[in-house]
């Protein structure tokens, strides 16, 4: 591990953590992700519940909720706490427009989110974050793991000069570009966004500095010629892949919430479970423009 790494890791670590009151919190990993027990969403959080599980939010960035046997009515309410709920991008017909239905079995040929990435950048306004009930895992009973990673970490490990150089870029997000990498085209009715972006942007409650690009929406930064874009974008990219001190990893079980911050994670949904199924609803915040 090189210095960079160790002086990041060791400003993130070594920061005091104040106890919670009304729950149990067990870190996934010292830099990202989190287990509450001890709360009913079923329920109305009382004042301090909510205090304290946005508190956590902003500490650890991923939640993880067990055993919570949610309605639709309870899914909307608990996400309610943090925004407005934001609506699907192409809901299907006669389906609620702020729950999207995550499925996969024998007959997919793809599944959404199968890569690193972060949800819907190339929105003017991307996504505060989202909230997945996974209610059906596959058969196996295994698969299926979602993988996090810390987007605050991701620039903080790199290079005084590199993050000098980020700091003063921006980058073309492309809503068209997921569909073209899987050899599709958007549907016609698809208002398809494209959006500019601070390459390095602050976190709009902590103001902490983290990288925003991510491979699917991102499709060039804009200061470069082409040949530079791509050999930067390709070695951030390899950098959030590619570095373990940056992840945690979410093993889904029945019945489990995970809330995380689209802000300043990226997520990776294995699909690692074909032919067999698995099921769940997500429901995602109402956010803000990304500022440098």
């Amino acid at each position: 591990m090189d210095q960079f790494a160790l002086d990041a890791l060791e400003r993130i670590t070594t920061r005091p953590q104040e106890p919670y009151r009304t729950f149990a919190l067990a870190p996934l990993t010292p830099v990202l992700g989190a287990e509450i027990s001890g709360l009913d969403l079923t329920k109305e959080l009382t004042s301090e519940q909510e205090e304290e599980v946005k508190r956590a939010f902003l500490a650890h960035h991923v939640l993880v909720f067990r055993d919570q046997h949610l309605a639709p009515e309870d899914h909307k309410r608990f996400a309610a706490l943090f925004g407005p709920l934001h609506p699907v991008a192409l809901p299907a017909e006669d389906s609620d427009p702020y729950i999207l239905e995550i499925s996969a079995d024998s007959k997919s040929r793809e599944v959404a989110g199968n890569g690193w990435h972060a949800d819907g950048t190339a929105d003017i306004e991307p996504s505060l974050g989202s909230m997945l009930h996974i209610t059906r895992i596959p058969e196996t009973g295994s698969g299926g793991d979602t993988m996090f990673a810390n987007m605050h970490l991701a620039y903080d490990l790199l290079s005084p000069a590199l993050r000098t150089f980020l700091d003063s870029l921006t980058a073309l997000h492309d809503g068209a570009r997921p569909w073209q990498l899987a050899g599709q085209t958007p549907p016609a009715e698809y208002d398809v966004p494209r959006t500019e972006h601070p390459v390095v942007v602050r976190h709009p409650e902590t103001s902490r500095k983290l990288l925003f690009v991510n491979a699917p929406y991102t499709s060039r930064i804009t200061q470069l010629s082409a040949a530079e874009s791509t050999a930067l974008l390709d070695l951030l990219h390899a950098h959030v892949a590619g570095t373990p001190l940056l992840h945690c990893r979410v093993r889904w079980q029945p019945n489990t919430l995970v809330f995380w911050d689209n802000r300043c994670v990226q997520h990776h949904a294995i699909w690692d479970y074909y032919p067999h199924s698995r099921y769940g609803r997500r429901i995602a915040i109402d956010g803000t423009r990304p500022r440098a």
